[in-house]
């Protein structure tokens, strides 16, 4: 009897340890998931039907989905999982080659612009100056390269 009642508690919180639940007030911190291409509406604005395959993918990045099978076409998908509420967001978007590899049409949740909405882009130099040698500066040698130190020479030749 005295050698029973402790093993029979041990055996009660054995089962109690083992249950999944959790208590209400234990809440776990979950991150947010971004998977996949994320397409703004600015970079699918500046595609135009024509355009090679290399510059499709200048503007849009990798594809997440080049099928074997569908050589022609290019899916672009996008999932954002919020980590407090759990809700999904999923975009796609599909680019479609014709046979010469040009851009031929496109397909998914994200809008493309009208032509109107399309505007010449402006063209943007600058000048900088990064120091300008005069006539006798440009005369006059360089001056000798300066010896490597011990520890540059012990790293070169350990190959760093």
């Amino acid at each position: 009897m005295l050698r029973t009642r402790p093993l029979f508690f041990a055996a009660i919180f054995t089962l109690l340890a083992a249950c999944s639940t959790k208590p209400s007030f234990i809440n776990e911190y979950k991150i947010d998931v971004q998977q996949g291409n994320v397409l703004s509406q600015e970079m699918v604005a500046q595609l135009k039907p024509g355009q090679t395959r290399d510059q499709v993918r200048f503007l849009l990045g990798t594809p997440l989905i080049a099928d074997m099978f569908h050589l022609q076409r290019w899916d672009y998908v996008y999932r954002y999982q919020n980590g407090r509420t759990g809700q999904v967001e999923v975009r796609r978007f599909a680019v479609f080659f014709n046979s010469d590899g040009r851009l031929e049409r496109v397909n998914g949740d994200v809008a493309v612009a009208d032509t109107g909405e399309l505007n010449m882009p402006t063209a943007r130099s600058r000048l900088v100056d990064l120091g300008t040698l005069s006539g006798e500066a440009a005369d006059k040698p360089l001056p000798p390269r300066e010896e490597p130190g011990y520890f540059r020479r012990f790293m070169d030749m350990l190959g760093f």
